[in-house]
C-alpha cells in the first residue's frame, strides 16, 4: 500500500479575527481537507518558526489567501522572504468585513471553488 502524497500546492490564509478572515481560513481548510492544497500556518511562518518558514521556502507553489486590505498572510510571508504564487484578495470579489457576524456555507463554497480553480491552473501550468 503506497502513502499517500502530499498536494504541491501550499495555502496560507490570514485567519485573523474578522468575518473575511475566517471565511479565508474555512476556505483554506477545505482546500485541505479535499487535498487539493497543503494548508499550512501561516502564524508559524510570521513567528518565524523554523520548520514552518522551511515549508514555505521550499519552492512549491504558494496560495496565499487575504480577506481584507490589510494582507496578513502576504506580508507574513513576505517578511520570511517568500512571493506567494497567487495571492487571492477576497475583498476584490465583494466580500467585506462585518461585525459579528459569519460567511454563510453557500459563500464558503463559493470561494472554495473559485480558488481551487486557481490552483487547478497552477498545476496545469507547473
Amino acid at each position: 500500500m503506497s502513502r499517500p502524497t502530499k498536494p504541491d500546492v501550499l495555502v496560507y490564509a490570514c485567519s485573523g479575527c474578522s468575518d473575511v478572515a475566517q471565511l479565508a481560513n474555512d476556505v483554506a481548510l477545505r482546500l485541505d481537507h479535499g487535498g487539493l492544497a497543503e494548508m499550512s500556518c501561516i502564524a508559524g511562518v510570521g513567528g518565524g518558526v523554523p520548520g514552518l518558514v522551511r515549508t514555505a521556502r521550499s519552492g512549491r507553489p504558494v496560495v496565499a489567501i487575504d480577506g481584507c486590505q490589510m494582507h496578513c498572510a502576504r506580508h507574513c510571508l513576505d517578511n520570511a522572504g517568500v512571493a506567494p504564487t497567487e495571492h487571492v484578495r477576497l475583498y476584490e470579489h465583494g466580500l467585506k468585513k462585518r461585525k459579528g457576524r459569519l460567511y454563510d456555507e453557500a459563500t464558503i463554497d463559493a470561494v472554495t471553488e473559485r480558488v481551487g480553480e486557481i490552483i487547478a491552473r497552477l498545476k496545469v501550468e507547473g
